[in-house]
């Protein structure tokens, strides 16, 4: 479905942040793997829903009741047959060690933008601990398929230069061997390293011991046993929050942001908050709100996104708006998402007139001239769920057409109807959920 988003004079009004999509797959997972666990408010997108699609094909089984969910792991029956993780490549990378645990033919599946995403360097790493595993193409994408062998322990060597996703499977695997495992990251550069201590914060929770030296080195006694998560209250999603904070600073606003937003538990997208200060962005947060009220003068700069490439993005479209260029480096990682999130944008933002110059880890975008903008354009978002939120939000400045938005529920369902309730005028949300 396609929608059109007009230029915004006012943003007023409060609204509840979405659970965090990547501690709620997390959850799931982990729960999967062990103990009775309570997981409240986890969030409802696509990708969630994937994780609890999947935790019950491992054995889990899961009860809603209310906002929260019971999981009791290794109750129900386990899912001898194709497995299918839908189009979440959390899900899958997290699955394929779990996999592997057991010397079972097997095949993993899934949909839509996750053909083609890689997992070489996991597979890779599956097949040198005697697993029989491959996938289709040079990049090992789905469909997945395990022809027997069963994962074992030792030293066990991983590429982290392209997703940290790989480093969290087998941290969550590992634990459930009866040898000792040491998991040694490898590659000149270790991307996202955030994720990896969201892993690790969790299994601390079910009452795994990992003994970590620095991101390069992990050491994982083998035969234990998982808890559970013991009433584990999922947090706001940052990089979700990163939309709505874009929005209000870019226009005339007042607006509160509500949820559970204590930093306790480590977010990537976190990052949002020091970059919106250095780019001149005011606002107040406490545990329980973030409140603003725009716009504001944006400055550019220079800024890191090793840690936090998911913000590429929404970013991208504040730096439209700053006093002078803004660049955005060690990025190469995004480009392995649900889109080319370096090409892709860029490719969409020359269309409004932007000067934008892109390298293989790096993205500049200069100041939009007022005078040269082209104003109501159809942006083509890729079926990616943040250039999709990302393309909606600078609607609010220029306006926007944006194309086949259904990809937002990977992530955020409500996102159109959170806008809508803060005065945001855009033509055929109603459409949308009547879907």
């Amino acid at each position: 479905m396609n929608i059109e988003v007009f230029p915004q004079d006012l943003l007023k009004g409060s609204l509840l942040l979405p659970a965090s999509k990547s501690y709620s797959v997390r959850a799931f997972m982990i729960a999967s793997c062990g103990g009775k666990s309570r997981i409240i408010n986890p969030s409802t997108c696509d990708d969630a829903l994937a994780a609890i699609a999947v935790a019950r094909q491992l054995g889990a089984v899961i009860k809603e009741k209310n906002a929260h969910w019971e999981v009791i792991a290794r109750q129900g029956k386990f899912n001898r047959g194709v497995i299918d993780v839908k189009e979440s490549g959390t899900v899958l990378r997290m699955l394929l060690p779990l996999v592997a645990l057991h010397n079972e033919t097997r095949t993993v599946t899934g949909q839509g933008t996750l053909r083609g995403r890689p997992n070489h360097h996991l597979i890779q790493t599956l097949q040198k601990l005697g697993v029989n595993v491959s996938g289709h193409g040079e990049n090992h994408s789905i469909p997945i398929k395990f022809k027997g062998g069963a994962l074992r322990g030792g030293e066990i060597r991983i590429e982290g230069s392209l997703s940290s996703q790989f480093v969290s499977a087998l941290l969550i695997a590992c634990p459930q061997l009866l040898q000792d495992s040491i998991i040694k990251v490898m590659g000149r550069k270790i991307v996202s390293t955030d994720y990896i201590l969201m892993t690790l914060q969790m299994l601390d929770r079910v009452g795994i011991d990992v003994r970590r030296k620095g991101f390069r080195e992990y050491r994982i006694r083998g035969g234990q046993q998982f808890k559970g998560l013991s009433s584990f209250h999922v947090p706001s999603d940052y990089g979700l929050a990163a939309f709505m904070m874009a929005a209000a600073a870019l226009t005339t606003s007042k607006v509160v942001l509500k949820g559970e937003l204590s930093d306790d538990l480590i977010q990537a997208d976190g990052h949002i908050f020091s970059i919106l200060n250095r780019m001149g962005v005011v606002f107040q947060k406490t545990s329980r709100r973030i409140t603003m009220k725009g716009p504001f003068q944006l400055r550019g700069g220079e800024f890191s996104l090793k840690d936090c490439p998911d913000l590429l993005p929404i970013l991208s479209v504040l730096a439209l708006f700053a006093d002078k260029p803004s660049k955005f480096y060690h990025v190469a990682h995004a480009r392995s998402k649900e889109s080319d999130r370096i090409s892709d944008l860029r490719h969409e933002l020359l269309k409004i007139a932007a000067k934008i110059e892109e390298g293989r880890d790096f993205l500049k975008v200069y100041p939009l001239k007022e005078t040269e903008c082209k104003h109501g354009k159809f942006l083509n978002p890729h079926k990616d769920h943040r250039l999709a939120m990302a393309f909606t939000v600078l609607g609010l400045k220029i306006g926007t057409k944006v194309k086949d938005v259904e990809c937002v529920a990977k992530s955020y369902p409500d996102f159109f109807h959170a806008l809508a309730s803060l005065g945001v005028k855009i033509k055929n949300i109603s459409s949308f959920y009547r879907k």
